[in-house]
């Protein structure tokens, strides 16, 4: 039994040796993997990272530039379209207006036939009449039918003798000496009537003033 102590705690004081032993070993090796490690790093490895960095910026901006291409192409196209649909409203509005006119006028024109069916038989009757005051009462009626059609299609003559002169509304021709007192910058009379349209003179009334 004496023997058998010995002999163990040799051989457990042995292996303590040991396992101290492999821990320094470690200990001492273990910079000397970390330098490896770090020789074996390539040379320049910073300038490597910041060129990537760089790659990945530049990609970042085409990017954006290629969205900028984009929305610019999308707003270039917009305006394109809505020139030619400017382009065509200017087209069918410029028809539709001259049409327009167009329908106007054979509106007044279709309205004044009659007045001149009218004309052309008082002008026959006119050759063989002996009653002037027949023939007269016949132009009257013609001529009347003529003003109310011309007041249908909103034309208005102008009163203009006794008014004062206005130059929005006359055309002085001459002044003579005013008969009266009251008369003086006032239209004496009228050598052309003038009409409105509506609201809107489309001539002017040709006129003498007093002074």
């Amino acid at each position: 039994m004496h023997s058998i102590q010995p002999n163990f705690r040799k051989q457990r004081k042995h292996m303590s040796e040991q396992n101290n032993q492999h821990n320094e070993e470690n200990k001492h090796t273990e910079p000397v993997v970390t330098d490896a490690v770090k020789e074996a790093a390539p040379e320049g490895a910073d300038e490597i990272k910041a060129q990537i960095e760089g790659d990945l910026k530049e990609l970042n901006e085409n990017e954006s530039a290629k969205d900028w291409a984009s929305e610019l192409k999308a707003v270039e196209d917009k305006y394109l379209r809505l020139y030619a649909e400017f382009e065509n409203y200017k087209r069918r509005t410029s028809a539709e207006r001259l049409e327009l006119f167009k329908t106007a006028n054979q509106e007044v024109l279709v309205a004044l036939l009659p007045v001149l069916d009218d004309f052309e038989r008082a002008l026959k009757s006119m050759q063989h009449a002996t009653d002037i005051a027949a023939v007269r009462e016949g132009v009257d009626l013609v001529s009347n039918k003529l003003k109310n059609i011309l007041q249908q299609k909103g034309l208005k003559a102008m009163e203009s003798v006794g008014k004062s002169f206005d130059s929005d509304y006359h055309e002085a021709i001459t002044k003579i000496p005013a008969p009266t007192d009251e008369m003086k910058d006032k239209v004496v009379d009228e050598v052309e009537k003038g009409y409105f349209l509506g609201d809107k003179v489309i001539r002017f009334a040709k006129v003498i003033v007093g002074e």
